[in-house]
C-alpha cells in the first residue's frame, strides 16, 4: 500500500541540528533519524545550536515552521538544555512557568495547522558520578511530561532512554558517543556514533505511538 509523504519537523537545539563536514565528527541526532524511518518520511531539521524554547520562538523560527507545516505532518520538539542557563537571561526559562508557557506555543502552532506535536525530553549528557549516569534537567523533563498530559500529546522520554542506554554500555563505551572523546571537554554534544545511537532511541520511542509506529523500519 502506498502512503502519502509525511514530514517530521524538528524544533530543537545543538544536540539535534545538522552539522557539515567541517565540524566532523560532531553530529546531531536529527542527521540520522531518517535512517530508521520509512521512505515516505521527510525530515525537516530546523534545530539550531544555543536555542531554548524561548529564543527559538523570539527569533521567529517556530513561526517559519508554522508557515510550512501541513496537516498530518509532525512537529518534534526537544527543548531544555539551553532553557536551564540562568546566566543567560535571554534564553533562560523557569521549568514550571515560562518553559511550559513557551512549549505550549509549539503545541498550539502544530495543532492550528492540523499537524501533530510530539514532545521529546532533553537528551542525556555524559554526567557520570560515583559509577552512575545522572539525569540532568529533571525539572524540565517533569514539566514537559506535565504539559504532555495536559494536552494529550505523545511524549518520547529521551532522557530516560538515553541514560538507560549509557548505563547499559558503561562509561568507557559511552564516552565515545560524546565529543569529550575528541576534545577532552565536551560532555554534551555527540560524535556521529553518538548521534546515530540517539536517533535510534528516538525511533524506538516512536514505536510506542500507534500513529508513529508505521513510519519506523
Amino acid at each position: 500500500m502506498t502512503r502519502n509523504k509525511v514530514a517530521i519537523y524538528l524544533a530543537a537545539d545543538s544536540t539535534v541540528r545538522d552539522y557539515d563536514s567541517t565540524q566532523f565528527p560532531q553530529a546531531g541526532w536529527g542527521q540520522f533519524i531518517a535512517d530508521y524511518l520509512t521512505d515516505d518520511v521527510v525530515i525537516k531539521n530546523h534545530a539550531v545550536g544555543g536555542r531554548s524554547s524561548k529564543t527559538f520562538i523570539t527569533e521567529g523560527r517556530l513561526a517559519k515552521i508554522a508557515e510550512e507545516i501541513s496537516a498530518n505532518d509532525y512537529l518534534f520538539i526537544q527543548m531544555g538544555h539551553n532553557d536551564s542557563t540562568k546566566d543567560r537571561p535571554e534564553r533562560y526559562t523557569e521549568p514550571y512557568g515560562s518553559y511550559k508557557f513557551y512549549l505550549q506555543q509549539y503545541i498550539n502552532a502544530a495543532k492550528a495547522k492540523n499537524a501533530i506535536p510530539v514532545l521529546i525530553t532533553p537528551v542525556g549528557r555524559l554526567h557520570y558520578v560515583n559509577g552512575e549516569f545522572l539525569m540532568d534537567f529533571k525539572d524540565y523533563c517533569n514539566a514537559m511530561k506535565e504539559l504532555a498530559k495536559e494536552n494529550d500529546v505523545f511524549l518520547i522520554d529521551l532522557m530516560e532512554r538515553s541514560i538507560a542506554y549509557l548505563s547499559s554500555i558503561g562509561y568507557e563505551n559511552a564516552k565515545e558517543l560524546y565529543m569529550i572523546s575528541v576534545n577532552g571537554t565536551d560532555c554534551t554534544h555527540f560524535t556521529e556514533k553518538g548521534a546515530n545511537e540517539m536517533a535510534k532511541l528516538v525511533s524506538e520511542g516512536m514505536i510506542e505511538s500507534a500513529r508513529l509506529a508505521m513510519y519506523v523500519k
